[in-house]
């Protein structure tokens, strides 16, 4: 795993994935590798009601109610709809779900306006084709067919980016659950076997760039992924996925609670503004999800750490909410740069600690982008 960039949770958690396996004596829907049961506790971590010799880390950190009825629906052999804004875990779920399931998550189709319907069913080998003719030999299976072929779990990630002729492919694969290849006589359809589904993602914010329709909304069992507002649980997650980063990029430093309040508070109060703002122009146009808080945070650890004094400090911490979060100049300084002045700076007087250094690093920050 130290050859690749970022491993699939399959590879990253195969030697907890054994074990799950090996004490798992439940009975098992298809011919899924864990028990609902087990494959809940490899999401959300065990408790010592559960009674294993070992424990097993919390890798999703959300409601246990939204990651039961995600199990069932898989269960039932419905396609999953993970819907929600943008950094709120959706995709992380559909990855670990398939990895404890099949042990394979890599079989994805990306939405895109570029998506074809050849992506979710089959395309050809053309130089085989020129060669032999069509035949099963020279026909290339699209991630999702080779997901009903080994009755594996298959995922789409942004569903609503693709158009709808695309999504309409989708409802016969989800009904009939089989895919018609006229080209081919005698192995003209490809069934799918046990186990087979597909976990969909659509952002929440994309809601009207490409609607589903409603005879596609039937196939799917929707689960709504909300935004993480308790802080107690949005520090849990960002201290997970920034440890993670760190191991990745070899760095050993640990963040300082008080920053991480402060990155935690900033965040909040920008989304506190962004809910009264009167119209689009006067919010942020970041969506402040917990995975842009991750972002910033693993900018400003990255940065000390090159350019810095080996250390996470309040004002390289500025520097970097200020970069990330400033995505369309005047609008976006103009909002930062009142957050400051009106929030801040009044805090950093009556509170103290890291505000004014965070302050002055915000202060730079912007004077440098104007």
């Amino acid at each position: 795993m130290s050859d690749l960039l970022r491993a699939p949770a399959e590879l990253k958690y195969a030697e907890e994935l054994d074990w799950l396996e090996s004490v798992d004596d439940a009975p098992k829907p298809f011919s899924w590798r864990l028990s609902p049961k087990m494959v809940r506790l490899f999401i959300l971590g065990s408790e010592r009601s559960d009674g294993l010799d070992r424990e097993i880390p919390q890798k999703w950190f959300g409601d246990r109610g939204l990651v039961e009825r995600s199990i069932v629906t898989l269960a039932s052999d419905r396609g999953l709809l993970l819907i929600g804004d943008p950094g709120t875990g959706k995709s992380w779920l559909a990855e670990l779900l398939s990895a404890a399931i099949c042990r394979n998550s890599t079989l994805v189709v990306q939405g895109t306006a570029g998506t074809t319907e050849d992506h979710i069913k089959y395309s050809w080998n053309v130089s085989m084709v020129i060669a032999r003719g069509q035949s099963r030999e020279s026909m290339i299976p699209s991630p999702i067919m080779t997901a009903m072929e080994t009755g594996a779990i298959g995922r789409f990630e942004e569903l609503t980016r693709a158009t709808s002729d695309v999504q309409d492919a989708l409802i016969s694969i989800l009904s009939e659950k089989y895919v018609s290849v006229p080209e081919l006589d005698d192995e003209g359809i490809v069934f799918a076997k046990p186990g087979f589904s597909v976990i969909a993602t659509a952002n929440s914010r994309d809601r009207g760039v490409n609607d589903l329709s409603s005879a596609l909304k039937r196939r799917f069992n929707f689960v709504r992924i909300p935004v993480v507002t308790n802080k107690r649980s949005e520090a849990e997650i960002v201290r997970f996925r920034t440890g993670e980063l760190l191991r990745r990029h070899r760095i050993e430093l640990d963040v300082p609670p008080t920053l991480l309040d402060v990155l935690l508070q900033s965040f909040a109060d920008l989304r506190a503004s962004s809910a009264a703002a009167g119209s689009d122009d006067e919010r942020l146009e970041s969506a402040l999800s917990t995975a842009e808080q991750i972002g910033v945070l693993e900018d400003a650890i990255l940065h000390g750490n090159f350019f810095g004094e080996h250390a996470l400090t309040a004002r390289t911490l500025a520097s970097s909410l200020v970069g990330s979060l400033a995505r369309r100049e005047p609008e976006d300084l103009a909002i930062l740069n009142k957050y400051l002045h009106g929030v801040v700076e009044p805090r950093s007087r009556e509170e103290g600690g890291s505000w004014p250094e965070f302050l002055e690093g915000g202060r730079d920050a912007i004077a440098t982008l104007s």
